[in-house]
């Protein structure tokens, strides 16, 4: 049974169409990746599921979780699924966390939020305890540092922390590595890897890079304007893409292997 199961998805600005009509399953416990390039739908696609979309868009079609259709929820009982049973970690957490208060106090009240009668020291446990899942060192003392005290890495981990907080059963990743070194990159998805796995949480990864969705996706959805050009397994689509714009985004990856031509300096030298 699919935990979620999107058809016919559409999101319009008035006459103009932004999500065409797409459709996609993801399992309990599974990964999907949905790439193309920016202005594709794929980022106003993961709103729509949240239940986020910006003013004057409206969506259409269906999208079930776990056999409730979002769509037809009021906006409250949309608050009670939203962040508890689905959780999203954002592109830019310096932008996604408030400055004037600490890590562990929005983490905790993002878990109160979701959890009525609990105490803010409950709150509090549970908020170190989601930061050292994500390995933040000394989260018994970084729990009262401030967003700006953390590197970039540090405040992905931080969202990460907050999102598992309340064991969601879907985590939606929108572009979560895009403004980390590659170094970092790699961590971040490990780490997503291995909350995967401790947790059995399905994942839907947001993103232009197809290394990135190589590493963490059993499916993968390519978008184009607002379409879904291809669908398959993260191995299909690597290893036989057919179509074009699959292709094309394929080829623009950068290979190890790829022959380099000659050099030549602007002084019109040898190399």
């Amino acid at each position: 049974m699919s935990l979620l199961s999107v058809r016919d998805l559409t999101v319009t600005f008035g006459d103009t169409a932004v999500v065409g009509g797409i459709g996609f399953d993801l399992p309990k416990g599974g990964s999907l990746g949905i790439v193309g390039e920016s202005g594709s739908g794929k980022s106003m696609t993961s709103l729509a599921v949240m239940g986020l979309l910006p003013r004057g868009a409206a969506r259409g079609g269906s999208i079930v979780f776990d056999g409730t259709d979002l769509c037809a929820l009021t906006e409250r009982r949309m608050r009670a699924i939203r962040g508890d049973r689905i959780a999203m970690i954002f592109q830019d957490p310096l932008s996604s966390l408030n400055p004037y208060y600490t890590v562990g106090t929005q983490i905790a009240e993002a878990y109160r939020s979701h959890r009525s009668g609990v105490s803010r020291r409950a709150a509090r446990k549970v908020a170190v305890e989601a930061m050292e899942r994500v390995h933040i060192k000394e989260a018994g003392r970084r729990v009262d540092d401030y967003p700006h005290q953390f590197s970039g890495g540090m405040r992905q981990r931080v969202m990460i922390a907050m999102a598992l907080s309340t064991e969601p059963e879907l985590i939606i990743a929108d572009e979560p590595t895009t403004a980390l070194d590659v170094t970092v990159q790699a961590q971040i998805l490990d780490l997503l890897a291995e909350v995967r796995r401790d947790t059995g949480a399905a994942l839907i990864m947001i993103t232009h890079d197809l290394a990135v969705v190589s590493e963490v996706a059993d499916t993968v959805v390519v978008m184009r304007h607002g379409d879904v050009v291809e669908t398959g397994s993260t191995e299909q689509i690597f290893s036989d893409p057919q179509h074009p714009y699959t292709q094309a985004l394929l080829d623009a990856v950068p290979r190890i292997d790829d022959e380099i031509g000659d050099l030549r300096l602007l002084s019109g030298g040898e190399a």
